[in-house]
């Protein structure tokens, strides 16, 4: 009786270990293949923000696997499909400087190029990501010849030059309307000499630069016919 005892306390003390272990010790963390898998199958069912939370896991803790490559790079597509730009921006560019001479770097360089454009928000504000999505888009044109990317990267950047001349011709309007008309004009010639091929926008630029070069020359002959009108900017003097 008293081994029968013996043994039933054994047992129960050896099934309580497990219960503790299941329910106070840290569960075993996903290896890299589980988590690049998980990943996967999160794209391809479009839960993206899972596949985001997979990947970063990914790249934390097993920043040297085999598959941590291929894992930053569909990290940068996991953004870009979340519609977060900009991060896909810092992931892409991350795997640019480490991988230079990847076998895809111009699929890279066209998602760096793609992803400025779209974060791309309003025409009154700064067109930098622009400007740089153009620099993008060319090392394609320019560095990959044969590549499937060359052609769609043709086409945005014309898409980025169209964007930046209208915001110029929308900031020349606006010194125009302001009645600054010396640099509005001045906007309106930047359009005409830098964006002659975008025909619509060139002649709209011609025709307001002619009208705000005829109102600066009136402003500063009245200027000068009557130098009284600006003495009160320098009575602080």
């Amino acid at each position: 009786m008293r081994t029968k005892l013996i043994l039933f306390s054994l047992v129960l003390l050896l099934s309580g270990c497990g219960a503790i272990d299941y329910y106070f010790l840290t569960p075993p963390e996903d290896t890299a293949q589980e988590l690049f898998e998980n990943a996967r199958v999160s794209m391809q069912e479009k839960d993206y923000a899972q596949a985001i939370d997979s990947l970063v896991k990914l790249n934390d803790r097993y920043p040297f696997s085999p598959y941590a490559m291929d894992a930053r790079l569909m990290l940068g597509d996991a953004y870009s499909l979340d519609r977060q730009y900009l991060e896909a921006v810092d992931v892409y560019e991350e795997f640019l400087s480490m991988h230079p001479r990847h076998e895809q770097i111009d699929y890279v360089l066209f998602q760096i190029g793609v992803n400025k454009f779209n974060s791309h928000k309003s025409i009154d504000l700064p067109q930098t990501q622009l400007s740089e999505a153009i620099e993008s888009f060319k090392r394609v044109v320019d560095g990959y010849p044969k590549s499937v990317y060359r052609e769609p990267s043709q086409e945005y950047i014309q898409k980025c030059r169209r964007l930046i001349a209208e915001h110029e011709l929308y900031v020349a309007d606006f010194y125009y309307k302001t009645e600054q008309y010396g640099a509005a004009w001045a906007r309106y010639k930047y359009v005409l000499d830098n964006f002659p091929d975008l025909t619509d926008i060139a002649q709209t630029a011609e025709t307001r630069a002619k009208a705000a070069w005829f109102y600066a020359q009136e402003q500063e002959n009245d200027t000068k016919r009557h130098p009284s009108k600006i003495k009160p900017y320098f009575d602080w003097l």
